[in-house]
């Protein structure tokens, strides 16, 4: 059974870019947009829409609030949300708080978890980490007098083995690593990772904003502590995300929102915790939002994860092939035959044109890409660049999208030299 969009398109997309209303909007035969920027933010899907707004026409009402029909309906909503989303990356319903999105719970286990942390402890963290999983890392560890170390990836993008054995150590109390570049797509060694880190007596933390739309994610299998992801990156709405706890980990987290919904009782001098989940949902949830991500979650699922994932591998390798043959492009993380296991995420440059200007170059030819340092600059400047382009793939993405960006990207140069042009005229 299909969902909204999750079907075959002859386009060779794993699911009909007609089924997603943007999309459908902005196709104009051969010269419709070809949208590369999903590891900013994914098209939604029909099915997603149509959920989020079924809610506010028929449930609308503060869940775990009202004793009436609609507050009853709007409880019953959010909770079957967070079966599915606890589902789709196996775990159970329990182990799972909705957030605004990775960048929120991140925060929230980064200050949750800085009571454990003393004067020369430290925090591992990859040098491949986004802002969001890097910033409240050096936040709290700098209040504790801790210090945050760094595992390197190699050329490959893939931190190997020695750096693991080397960063992580007696004195490691928290390691917090991404599953999934959000500059290069490689897939890093996760359960190598959780070892080492549960040898050292150490807690995991996974972000997981990348690899849930591109990945069967099992969290139980992979053994890591916590872990946060975000709605808008696998096909939900924006604003919407979540915060895993292992059974057991969670009453390690002190809640950073204190307020309605998340005390069991106040009194004059003092109060009482709910436990978790509700404990980290202070205030009015996104209900909307959480059953717009179940349906994403549900959506993925009927596309079938696997498949999902060998779409957007062999998309990125046809990508990296493509400006590996390019004289004018520098290709950046995993070439196009290597064994690493990827995402379909590309990182390049077009040589002789800043990353943004070749973005626009793109953009007049309606090949949409992100130019920056994508919220990861650290580990951009490990490249040797201070901007770069990322291409990203999402189901709806087709061989022949990728033939057309490739197509700009050849013409990019000279593009580039025509905007330069005009802007000085």
């Amino acid at each position: 059974m299909t969902q909204g969009g999750a079907h075959p398109s002859p386009s060779g997309a794993l699911a009909a870019p007609e089924g997603f209303p943007l999309l459908a909007h902005e196709a104009a035969g051969e010269g419709g947009l070809v949208y590369l920027d999903s590891a900013a933010t994914t098209q939604k899907p029909a099915c997603v829409l149509e959920a989020v707004d079924a809610f506010y026409r028929t449930n609308n009402a503060n869940p775990h609030r009202g004793a009436h029909r609609l507050g009853g309906a709007a409880t019953e909503a959010l909770e079957a949300a967070r079966r599915d989303v606890a589902r789709f990356v196996g775990a159970d319903a329990d182990e799972v708080a909705f957030t605004s999105g990775t960048t929120c719970a991140l925060n929230q286990l980064a200050y949750g978890l800085a009571g454990l942390l003393r004067p020369g402890d430290e925090v591992a963290v990859s040098l491949l980490e986004h802002h969001s999983n890097l910033v409240p890392w050096l936040t709290v560890a700098k209040l504790a007098g801790a210090k945050v170390r760094y595992l390197v990836p190699d050329r490959q993008g893939r931190v190997p083995d020695g750096e693991i054995d080397r960063a992580v150590g007696s004195r490691t109390r928290i390691v917090a690593v991404s599953h999934v570049s959000n500059v290069l797509g490689c897939v890093q060694p996760v359960e190598r990772i959780v070892r080492a880190a549960h040898d050292a007596g150490a807690l995991v933390v996974l972000d997981c904003a990348q690899s849930v739309a591109h990945l069967p994610v099992d969290l139980h299998a992979l053994g890591a502590d916590f872990a946060a992801f975000s709605g808008h990156k696998m096909y939900g709405p924006m604003g919407t995300g979540a915060l895993y706890a292992r059974r057991g980990a969670a009453s390690a987290l002190g809640p950073l929102l204190r307020g309605g919904g998340m005390v069991e009782a106040v009194f004059e001098q003092g109060f009482t915790f709910k436990g978790f989940p509700a404990v980290l949902e202070a205030g009015t949830p996104n209900a909307a939002g959480a059953v717009g991500m179940a349906a994403a979650a549900r959506f993925l699922e009927a596309l079938g994860m696997e498949a999902v994932h060998a779409h957007g591998e062999a998309l990125a390798r046809r990508m990296a092939a493509g400006l590996a043959a390019m004289p004018s492009a520098r290709l950046y993380g995993p070439g196009p035959d290597g064994a690493e296991e990827r995402c379909g995420i590309v990182a390049f440059n077009v040589r002789g044109v800043g990353a943004d200007l070749a973005a626009r170059a793109l953009d007049r030819r309606n090949v949409a890409v992100r130019a920056g340092a994508h919220c990861a600059q650290p580990l951009v400047r490990h490249l040797g660049a201070e901007a770069v382009c990322r291409a990203s793939t999402g189901v709806y993405t087709s061989e022949r999208d990728v033939d057309r960006s490739l197509g700009a990207v050849e013409a990019a140069r000279q593009d580039a030299a025509n905007l330069m042009t005009s802007a000085m005229l």
